[in-house]
């Protein structure tokens, strides 16, 4: 039995991708782009997250509730990130000097207003990150009700922080079909959705796409492949490699995003790897600790 040929015919088939939300590019066969220092632009990004205790949305996000309600347990554990790890992680940023984008839920924005003040006092940059871990965005939602949740969660950050944020990160990374449009309607000057490639590039609407990869977080291999602190800090030094081998082969710069989430790398037998990945990578003259709004300001001036 043969296909119908009709199966093979889809008028949006094209080279790279089908649709037409960006030109696809390799990204050996672009320009080279130059960092105001080092080779490798390493992009430390903290969530900070609220959990309301039930679960909302078409899905749970990662690190939602998992018993039976209430859930005090997690509940309790997640927020343990907002008053213990992130302050922590604050700690350690500012004894390398290193400045990070915090996604920051709403809420978050709202209910821990002193660890917002503290994130922006060190120089940090806050990343919508939706209104809660209940935010979630996915293609059941319609376009005037995704627009009403962008739209509250910039404002309600904007608000309490009394910084209107630049980039976006949805829950999950989950986008709609409408959610670049929205995004750029709402302001937004890039998104970090997208995880396919390592540099920044630029949608169709003109919307930048700051690349942060899930590969590499504390997420994916401390707490969904059970690897220690130390193996997750030595794959980021191994990735770190790498990039400044490519960079001094190809001369043009590279990007590593680091993801890292206050209740899970902010305990106390996992920060001290933490702590010293940074001394790590601060002591290398290819590292530029920068923020994501500094690494999207910088791509765009060369382009």
């Amino acid at each position: 039995m043969t296909l119908d040929p009709v199966y093979l015919e889809y008028p949006r088939r094209r080279h790279g991708y089908d649709h037409d939300l960006y030109s696809w590019s390799a990204l050996h066969q672009r320009a080279p782009v130059q960092w105001p220092q080092g080779s490798v632009a390493v992009w430390i990004c903290v969530s900070l997250e609220w959990f309301p205790i039930i679960p909302g949305g078409a899905f749970a996000a990662p690190g939602h509730m998992q018993t039976a309600y209430p859930d005090y347990r997690h509940y309790t554990a997640r927020d343990y990130g907002n008053r213990v790890g992130a302050w922590r992680f604050l700690d350690a940023l500012a004894k390398v000097g290193a400045r990070a984008s915090f996604a920051t839920n709403a809420a978050v924005a709202e209910r821990y207003p002193e660890l917002v003040r503290a994130v922006l006092d060190g120089g940090h940059e806050l990343i919508a990150h939706s209104t809660d871990m209940n935010g979630t965005i996915d293609s059941s939602l319609a376009a005037s009700a995704e627009r009403d949740l962008i739209s509250e969660a910039m404002h309600r950050i904007e608000v309490a922080s009394g910084v209107r944020p630049k980039g976006w990160l949805s829950i999950a990374r989950s986008q709609s079909f409408n959610t670049l449009e929205l995004l750029k309607e709402a302001g937004l000057t890039y998104c970090c959705d997208w995880v396919n490639d390592e540099l920044p590039y630029r949608f169709g609407n003109g919307l930048v796409d700051l690349p942060l990869n899930h590969e590499l977080s504390d997420r994916t291999i401390i707490a969904v492949q059970q690897q220690s602190a130390d193996s997750w800090a030595q794959s980021l030094e191994d990735a770190f490699d790498w990039l400044t081998a490519e960079a001094a082969t190809t001369g043009s710069g590279r990007m590593l995003p680091i993801h890292v989430t206050p209740y899970i790398m902010g305990l106390p037998y996992r920060i001290a790897a933490f702590e010293r990945l940074l001394q790590r990578l601060g002591q290398r003259s290819e590292c530029w600790f920068a923020r994501g709004d500094e690494i999207v300001s910088s791509w765009e001036a060369q382009q």
